[in-house]
């Protein structure tokens, strides 16, 4: 069955305004958003990407061709994805030395007593794993996948939001799962970004999880940003807002010198697996 999520248009969302005359471009984010949410709806990208359904259409029948998506009537969804979620295997795959260098630098700042949330997505999976073992720790996620990993852990007490269902990252997504952290207080935030850029800030694939992710951000005492070095620089489709939001950035040691200044100057500490 093919899930569809409704976008919500916030008032802090940012998209390119070239994308409706950049063919190419507009390609490109709508296979980051399906391989984000899963599938998509005609009307909705015609909406986001401020051109006509025929439009849509066309750029859907060449994702198609391409062997990228499959089109339906009024949409289209990823191939292939019923298998990824019968798997529980995350699409995001790539970097993963990098991501796991990063989950174990991860680890430092998480102490017995703490409650966490943990984002959904490949590097904090992969923080997920190393807290296998850990004793009286709380784990808040919007992650299928992550709650599945540490919920049969004895030390640690796994909390899930409730939300909308979006397949290729196995997570509960939109205004219900914001909800759920109104009046909730913890130590940290472990935050996933697509893309990380000076005049963009934090951005994303899916417009839906823009306000999962400010939620979570206003609910954490300290905000930790894991993302690999590959992100820097990077523009996906919406922008969640200016990168004072977050407070660390813990990334591998690839980074370039010229992007640690942009941090510092945004009196953000970077912090290098």
């Amino acid at each position: 069955m093919v899930i569809f999520v409704y976008f919500r248009l916030f008032v802090f969302l940012k998209i390119d305004k070239n994308m409706a005359i950049l063919p190419n471009k507009r390609r490109e984010k709508i296979i980051e958003l399906i391989q984000e949410d899963g599938s998509a709806k005609v009307i909705d990208l015609a909406k986001i990407f401020k051109v006509t359904e025929v439009t849509i259409r066309q750029d859907l029948e060449k994702l198609e061709a391409q062997g990228l998506i499959v089109r339906e009537h009024g949409g289209a969804f990823l191939k292939n994805i019923e298998d990824n979620v019968r798997n529980f295997s995350l699409l995001q795959q790539e970097n993963m030395d990098k991501k796991e260098l990063i989950a174990l630098k991860c680890l430092e700042f998480i102490e017995s007593g703490d409650t966490i949330i943990l984002d959904s997505g490949s590097t904090t999976t992969e923080i997920a794993k190393k807290l296998i073992g850990y004793k009286n720790l709380t784990v808040i996620t919007n992650a299928l996948n992550i709650a599945l990993m540490l919920g049969t852990e004895p030390g640690i007490e796994v909390i899930m939001t409730g939300g909308e269902f979006k397949p290729p990252t196995l997570s509960l997504t939109g205004q219900k799962a914001a909800d759920f952290f109104e009046g909730v207080n913890v130590q940290k935030l472990f935050l996933a970004t697509a893309g990380i850029s000076l005049k963009s800030g934090l951005t994303y694939p899916s417009i839906s999880d823009l306000v999962v992710k400010k939620a979570m951000i206003d609910a954490a005492d300290i905000t930790y940003l894991v993302a690999d070095s590959t992100k820097i620089g990077k523009n996906a489709l919406a922008s969640l807002g200016a990168l004072s939001l977050i407070d660390y950035i813990i990334t591998d040691p690839e980074i370039e010198e010229k992007d640690k200044v942009v941090f510092k100057e945004n009196e953000i500490e970077v912090i290098l697996a």
